[in-house]
């Protein structure tokens, strides 16, 4: 029995999806449920599975195709693991006239599969498909085997009374290939860029900055570090210390909690943080609900948690969205001082950076103590300088005295 793979229903506001990689080609076994495709949409990749075992019989969407909910993406034969051998077409029962049976004959163009920008760029060229050695999947011919084939094809595009090329022989110094290499953008960066560019439009950016001592919070970790891991079964994180000052400070200062729609402010009552996480497909900020409510290793668990599915692809797009406030930590890649973007509708995002041992003055003393420079970048719009500096202050003071997180205060 035949079954269609059909691409799955999309997530609400996403209209179609980019096929980034079959995990099976035609003929091979299957089981039921075994991921067969990958399907990358704005956000997130969706794997297709198997809704049976069998075999793959022909695949009918090829890697880089747009495709949308429903579209069938390949045949899938029930069965004992074994494609059906491909119907043999009858031969052909006219002779050929006898003016054409000594011709040699014209070879078959584009008999392999290619796919629609292949077949047109070898036609541009007036090129066959069998000249053209495929490096792709099963010898598949891409357009980089095309356009390899046209440069080393030097001799066809050389026309007559063009001057003859010049050999390294005739005393030119030849240097290294210049090369490039124009690669498309994936969906996920393609939306990145898109979002970063309209908030760069949309709101009234201002970046605020100050730096915070952490020789309280380092102590503190260090001192509870094991026990913690033990009894919870979770790593005890820098992360987790910042989460909570920001949500003491919002409470303070709910105008850095809201965000703007038309000409009104909405003000949430709950405090949804998103942390930035960055993945081989570009940056992820899954949000974590009601931070106010966890506790130091519930906030650490579901974090790691979130995370590890972010950068394997298999975070659901309804937890990369509805956050209230953002936390970026450029610091893990040794950033010292940057400015965030806005990741709206969101009016603000805290600007984490590099730990650095820093000659500081306590107490009419030079000590040196680890250091931290903080940024706030906010939404000019609603959020005005004293609200954001405060803010900002008030995160400074919690992290700097921890013993105000268990006090709230």
């Amino acid at each position: 029995m035949s079954i269609e793979i059909k691409v799955p229903p999309l997530p609400e506001s996403v209209a179609d999806a980019t096929l980034v990689a079959w995990h099976k080609a035609s003929g091979d076994a299957v089981s039921r449920d075994e991921n067969l495709v990958d399907l990358e949409t704005d956000k997130v990749v969706l794997e297709v599975p198997a809704p049976s075992g069998g075999s793959i019989g022909e695949i009918l969407v090829d890697v880089g195709a747009t495709v949308t909910a429903g579209d069938v993406l390949a045949i899938l034969e029930e069965g004992d693991g074994t494609a059906p051998a491909p119907a043999q077409e009858p031969a052909a029962e006219e002779e050929p006239e006898a003016s054409e049976a000594h011709e040699a004959p014209e070879p078959q163009r584009q008999s392999q599969k290619t796919s629609p920008a292949v077949r047109r760029l070898l036609e541009e060229h007036d090129l066959d498909a069998t000249m053209v050695t495929g490096t792709g999947k099963d010898g598949r011919i891409t357009k980089a085997d095309v356009m390899a084939f046209l440069k080393s094809d030097d001799s066809s595009d050389v026309a007559p009374g063009d001057p003859a090329p010049m050999t390294a022989g005739e005393g030119v110094e030849i240097g290294p290939a210049r090369e490039e290499q124009r690669v498309p953008m994936t969906r996920l960066r393609a939306r990145i860029a898109e979002r970063l560019v309209e908030a760069q439009h949309t709101a009234a950016m201002l970046t605020t900055f100050n730096e915070v001592d952490l020789t309280e919070v380092m102590a503190l970790r260090a001192r509870y570090k094991e026990p913690f891991e033990k009894q919870h079964g979770v790593r005890l994180g820098f992360m987790s210390f910042f989460a909570k000052a920001a949500v003491e400070a919002l409470k303070k200062f709910p105008v850095v909690n809201a965000s703007v729609e038309g000409t009104d402010i909405l003000y949430h009552n709950y405090y949804d943080i998103g942390v930035a996480v960055s993945t081989e497909r570009g940056l992820m900020v899954p949000v974590l609900r009601d931070v106010d409510q966890m506790s130091f290793a519930e906030f650490e668990r579901e974090l790691g948690d979130m995370a590890k599915r972010a950068q394997d692809g298999k975070i659901g797009m309804e937890e990369l969205t509805g956050g209230t406030f953002s936390i970026t930590n450029g610091g893990v890649f040794g950033s010292m001082m940057s400015t965030p973007i806005l990741n709206q509708p969101q009016s603000a995002i805290l600007g984490m950076h590099a730990i650095q041992q820093r000659p500081m003055a306590v107490d009419g003393e030079v000590r040196i103590r680890p250091m931290m420079y903080l940024a706030l970048t906010y939404d000019h719009r609603i959020i005005d300088g004293k609200d954001s500096v405060q803010f900002l202050v008030t995160i400074k003071q919690q992290l700097e005295d921890p013993s105000r997180l268990l006090l709230q205060i």
